[in-house]
C-alpha cells in the first residue's frame, strides 16, 4: 500500500440488498430487463456517488449469499481480484454461480479451482507447455483458417448483397482451434461443421443466469423464470458434448499422453482442453472478432487507410507475415488493446475475501469483511474516466509510443495485460495467443481489402455484424 492509499478516507460501502428474497428479484429485474447490465452498474455508481458499492447480481436469490455482492466498477479497486493472496476463485469463473459439472464430465476444470489447490498447477502448466510447444503453427493456421473466412465473405456478398460475419467468424474459429489442438480439420471428423453449433449451445446452457433473450412476445416474467430461476439441466445437450468429447479424445492422442505423465487422467485432462478451446477460447472469439470488426469498421476510411499502410509496409519490407513484420505494427497492436478496453468479452469477474482487507478506489478506502463476495464490473473498470481520456470513445492509437504503458489497465485476461500468465495465477493462459490472432485478423483483412462498410448491433453475447461492402486492395 502507497503512502497516499494510506490516507485516502476509510469509507462505509454504499448499497444495500434489499428486502430478503425481494431485493434480489428487484435487482435481477433491473439487471435483465429494466436497466440492462451497464445501466444496472452505471445507475448504482452514480446514485451511491461511489464506484465500490453493494447491490444483488444474478442469478439470486436462490444462490444467496453469493449473489449479494461488493461490486467495483473503477480501474484502481479492480485489481483486487488478481490478488491470489487475498482472494479466493474456488468454483468461480462465470460470475456468482458455477454450472453443473454434468457440463464437463463430471470434473472441476481448472477455470474453476482455486490457486491453491495442487491440481490448479498441474493442468495450469500442461495448458501454457501446451501452447508454447504450437507457438510455432498460430500464424500458419491461423491464416489458412482465416482464408477460407475470406473466400466465403466475398460468396455471400456476391450472391445476396451482404454477409454475415459472425457466422463465418465462429467456423474460423472453430476450425482454427481444432486444427491446432486436434491436428486435424474438423471435417476429417464425424463433427464436420457441426463444431460451433454444439459449443454454441454448451456455452449457452452455462451462462443462461446471465443472458437475456429479449423475445418481444414472451413476457419478461416468463423469461425469468425459465432462465434465470433453475440452472438449465444439460440431458439436452448431453449427445452432443459426447460427440464433442469422442472426437477430441481421439484426436489429442499426444497431448493427453503429457497429461497422463503428469498424474492427470486422460478423460479429465481431455475436459479441460474442451473447455480451453471452447468456452475459453472459442467463446472468447465468439465474442472479440465480431467487437473488433464492429469497431474497426465504425472508425471509417481514415482509419483504414492507416492500418492499411502500417501492415502492408511491415509486410513488404519483412517479407511476409511474421512474428518481427507484427512487431513493427504498433497501431494495429493498439486497435487489438482498445478493443480488448472498450468492449472485453468477459465482462464479469467474481472472488471471495480470504481475509478482511482494505481496498482503495480514487477518493476512498473501504473495508472488505473476510468471506465477502467481490464482483469487478471489467467493462466500466477499463472506461475508468480519471485513467482513460475520452474512455466511451474507440481511439485507435491509445496504446501507441509512450501511452503503451496504459495497457497495464486493461483486465480483459482476468489480469493486468501487462503481466504474463503463469501457473500461480488466474489469468487466461492463451491471452497472448488471442492478441495474436486479433492482429493477424486485422493484416489479412487489410492485406486483402483497402476499405469495408458493416452494419451492426447486439447479440446475446457481443455485437452483430453485417458487411455490406468490401473494397478489393488497390495497391
Amino acid at each position: 500500500m502507497s503512502s497516499s492509499d494510506s490516507k485516502l478516507p476509510l469509507r462505509d460501502i454504499p448499497g444495500d440488498y434489499g428486502l430478503p428474497f425481494f431485493g434480489a428479484i428487484k435487482d435481477r429485474f433491473d439487471f435483465h430487463y429494466n436497466q440492462g447490465t451497464d445501466g444496472f452498474f452505471r445507475s448504482r455508481m452514480q446514485s451511491y456517488q461511489s464506484t465500490v458499492y453493494r447491490a444483488n447480481v444474478p442469478p439470486g436469490p436462490f444462490n444467496a449469499p453469493k449473489s449479494k455482492v461488493i461490486v467495483l466498477v473503477d480501474a484502481v479497486s479492480f485489481p483486487i481480484l488478481f490478488n491470489n493472496s487475498k482472494v479466493d476463485k474456488t468454483n468461480y469463473f462465470d460470475g456468482t454461480f458455477m454450472p453443473s459439472t454434468d457440463f464437463t464430465g463430471g470434473y472441476r476444470l481448472c477455470p474453476f479451482l482455486d490457486t491453491c489447490e495442487p491440481k490448479h498447477a498441474t493442468l495450469k502448466g500442461l495448458f501454457l507447455s501446451t501452447l508454447a510447444n504450437l507457438h510455432n503453427r498460430f500464424i500458419p493456421l491461423f491464416l489458412s483458417s482465416i482464408s477460407e473466412l475470406f473466400t466465403h465473405l466475398e460468396h455471400e456478398l456476391s450472391d445476396k448483397g451482404e454477409a454475415y460475419f459472425n457466422t463465418l467468424s465462429d467456423d474460423m474459429a472453430f476450425d482454427f482451434l481444432f486444427r491446432l489442438f486436434c491436428e486435424k480439420s474438423p471435417s476429417e471428423t464425424s463433427l464436420a461443421s457441426d463444431g460451433p453449433t454444439f459449443l454454441n449451445k454448451w456455452v449457452f446452457f452455462q451462462l443462461a443466469p446471465l443472458i437475456s433473450l429479449g423475445l418481444k412476445h414472451v413476457p419478461n416474467f416468463i423469461e425469468d423464470l425459465v432462465l434465470h430461476t433453475f440452472p438449465l439441466p444439460f440431458f439436452p445437450i448431453k449427445s452432443d458434448y459426447k460427440k464433442i468429447f469422442d472426437v477430441f479424445y481421439k484426436s489429442m492422442g499426444s497431448i493427453l499422453d503429457e497429461a497422463e505423465k503428469l498424474g492427470l487422467k486422460r478423460d479429465e485432462a481431455c475436459h479441460n482442453f474442451i473447455f480451453l478451446a471452447g468456452f475459453n477460447s472459442y467463446g472468447g472469439m465468439k465474442v472479440f472478432f465480431p467487437a473488433l470488426i464492429r469497431w474497426v469498421g465504425a472508425a471509417g476510411e481514415s482509419l483504414h487507410r492507416r492500418l492499411t499502410h502500417e501492415i502492408r509496409t511491415a509486410v513488404n519490407e519483412e517479407g511476409g507475415v511474421t512474428f518481427s513484420a507484427l512487431n513493427r505494427m504498433s497501431l494495429t497492436k493498439s486497435v487489438v488493446y482498445e478493443t480488448l478496453r472498450i468492449d472485453p468479452p468477459v465482462p464479469f469477474q467474481t472472488a471471495k475475501a480470504r481475509e478482511d482487507v482494505i481496498i482503495h478506489s480514487h477518493d476512498s478506502s473501504f473495508l472488505i469483511k473476510k468471506d465477502e463476495i467481490i464482483f469487478g464490473y471489467q467493462p466500466l473498470a477499463t472506461k475508468d474516466p480519471k485513467i482513460f481520456e475520452n474512455p466511451e470513445e474507440f481511439i485507435a492509437d491509445r496504446f501507441v509510443g509512450d501511452r503503451e504503458e496504459l495497457i497495464k489497465y486493461v483486465y480483459w485476461s482476468n489480469g493486468k495485460e501487462s503481466d504474463d500468465s503463469t501457473v500461480d495465477d488466474k489469468q487466461c493462459p492463451g491471452k497472448d495467443l488471442v492478441v495474436l490472432l486479433g492482429r493477424l485478423m486485422l493484416v489479412e483483412f487489410f492485406l486483402r481489402y483497402d476499405t469495408f462498410e458493416i452494419e451492426f448491433g447486439k447479440l446475446l453475447l457481443g455485437s452483430k455484424v453485417t458487411f455490406k461492402s468490401v473494397t478489393k486492395a488497390t495497391s
